[in-house]
């Protein structure tokens, strides 16, 4: 029987599929043969495409490791997949699967209100639990089984705000719209408009709150316009996106828009490919092709292998990344705990110094007084033909100063 050294297994994709596999004893664990990861992503609904996708790289990824690799400790991957799309009553009633025999060992969660409603039950099961929901509400302190793999929308309203700063010229500040749905984000920005604007960084020409599935946002646009704002930050879902840059199109409103990418769901793409003349960005801290990592590769050689998707997407990427997380916490339980379940899981992820997991996300550290990863990322423009261009290097805008990409 033989363990998949995962440390290994970006460089081993970008070379000829080959992985280190080392004879060891297997570990005693009553868990049976399988490990079960638990999984609560929106596979039907208005955000379906992104969920299904998430879900694909995830899958793509084990099925790899259960093919090639055997597993985790000679032990197959299996997925407890729970639909986030439906009403929270039908979500709870099947997540309870998930606490009984045989269990999950860990979970991943994409709906960040699902997420802290299963808390408790999560913390009573002791089932560590990665929250990829990007939602900006703050970590419960530790003890807990709570992970974030990377920054949330915080992290794009800093990166956002210090790139634009940076690229603008002239000698007055540059003046920026926001239109928001969150009023986490709203609140975070409206702080950092009285202490970095004060400081004549940028000025904030006002920051527009709509309610969700809007219909008709131009007249928030227009406002923006009359106001002079150069840029526009939107936080919001792809169907308002897509219905506000349709809006910035009709009124000749061409400046840059910036948009979380996690809103880059296929319709999005589609529409760089027709009319829009803005400039659309993202801060995005994951790999992309054209980087020549091993993190790139790996996303190439699952495409390649499994073909259950037919180019890179952001959404494919966070579902591999997810699966990359959850087998090198499985994998250093197995080796440094010699047990498998979900408090050595959680241990183990406490383990996590500057994890390296070949520049697929950023380098990860966990602490048993901090679950929540890194603060790096990059600014990249969306381009029409579907492909992106960075305009960053990666950074943490919070300790760090921005560097523009000739």
């Amino acid at each position: 029987m033989g363990r998949l050294q995962l440390s290994s297994i970006f460089f081993a994709l970008a070379g000829i599929f080959s992985l280190i596999l080392v004879p060891v004893p297997q570990a005693e664990d009553t868990s049976g043969d399988e490990i079960r990861i638990g999984v609560i992503v929106d596979v039907t609904g208005p955000r379906a495409a992104q969920g299904q996708l998430k879900l694909k790289g995830m899958q793509d990824y084990f099925r790899y490791l259960n093919e090639v690799g055997s597993g985790i400790a000679g032990r197959k991957l299996a997925l407890a997949i729970v639909d986030g799309g439906t009403s929270f009553r039908t979500v709870l009633q099947n997540v309870e699967k998930f606490f009984v025999a045989p269990g999950v060992h860990m979970s991943v969660v994409w709906n960040g209100n699902i997420c802290e409603k299963l808390r408790p039950l999560f913390f009573e099961h002791e089932i560590p639990h990665l929250d990829f929901s990007r939602c900006p509400r703050a970590l419960p302190p530790p003890p807990s089984y709570t992970y974030l793999p990377f920054g949330g929308t915080v992290l794009d309203v800093y990166a956002t705000l210090e790139y634009i700063e940076t690229v603008h010229g002239g000698s007055e500040p540059p003046k920026i719209g926001i239109l928001t749905v969150d009023d986490a984000c709203e609140n975070l920005i409206n702080s950092l408009n009285k202490t970095e604007a004060a400081e004549n960084r940028f000025k904030i020409v006002a920051v527009i709150k709509f309610e969700p599935n809007i219909e008709n946002p131009e007249p928030s646009l227009l406002k923006l316009k009359r106001m002079g704002a150069e840029y526009i930050f939107m936080q919001c879902a792809a169907a308002d996106a897509l219905a506000t840059l349709r809006s910035a199109d009709r009124i000749h409103y061409d400046v840059p828009f910036f948009i979380p990418w996690t809103t880059l769901n296929a319709d999005s793409l589609n529409l760089l490919k027709g009319s829009a003349r803005h400039p659309i960005n993202i801060s995005f801290p994951g790999c992309l092709p054209g980087d020549g990592t091993s993190g790139i590769h790996l996303i190439k050689a699952l495409i390649d292998r499994y073909q259950s998707v037919s180019r890179f997407h952001t959404a494919y990427w966070e579902g591999v990344a997810a699966a990359a997380v959850v087998a090198r916490a499985l994998q250093k339980a197995h080796e440094i705990l010699d047990v498998i379940n979900g408090r050595k899981i959680n241990l183990a992820l406490e383990t996590f110094q500057k994890e390296d997991f070949g520049k697929l996300i950023p380098d990860i550290t966990y602490t048993d007084t901090n679950h929540s990863a890194s603060f790096v990322t990059r600014i990249v423009r969306v381009n029409k033909n579907r492909t992106f261009t960075p305009l960053t290097k990666f950074w943490n805008p919070k300790s760090e100063k921005v560097t523009i990409v000739p």
